[in-house]
């Protein structure tokens, strides 16, 4: 099931995409600064792993972010730990392409994401965690109408620091 938008359009991640510059995101030490990836080498492998096990998965939906026009991967974005008797799923974003960062289509990427859980999965609660440090995500997260519910102290690693994590999270019905 592909979700589209003005500007990207979201299909399921394919082994295909292990060939591209998925890796390269992974192991980009600026691409992932506020994320858990990036401390070992990402292989193909481990790509390849990774895409065949949430293909399977009933608990997890992880779309390519894709531009229309030119049909480019530009990122990840995943509903995670999808729990239907909580009627709650994570949201989680990887934007990988950095000539991307900061044109809204991580936004309009949340929102067909967003659409999607309350839609077509009828969950009734998305959240999302992030560091402290990572204000592009504090700010995604607000301009698509997530509130902060929650700060976990020293919650987070990275590069031998401990970080903060605020905690958002959107309703159905909000």
């Amino acid at each position: 099931m592909n979700l589209y938008g003005k500007r990207v359009y979201l299909r399921p991640l394919k082994i295909q995409d292990a060939n591209g510059n998925y890796l390269n995101w992974l192991n980009d030490k600026e691409v992932c600064q506020y994320n858990s990836h990036g401390n070992v080498l990402y292989t193909k492998d481990m790509a390849i792993e990774y895409i065949n096990s949430v293909q399977k998965s009933s608990t997890c939906k992880v779309f390519a972010i894709c531009l229309n026009e030119e049909d480019k991967h530009i990122g990840n974005i995943s509903l995670q730990q999808i729990s239907q008797e909580n009627s709650s799923a994570e949201f989680a974003i990887l934007m990988g392409e950095k000539e991307f960062w900061g044109k809204g289509l991580a936004l309009e990427a949340g929102e067909l994401l967003i659409e999607f859980g309350f839609v077509t999965l009828k969950l009734n609660k998305i959240h999302c965690g992030t560091s402290e440090s990572n204000l592009p995500m504090q700010k995604l997260a607000k301009y698509m109408k997530m509130k902060q519910f929650n700060i976990r102290k020293q919650a987070f690693s990275k590069n031998g620091k401990l970080y903060d994590i605020f905690q958002y999270e959107i309703k159905r019905n909000e």
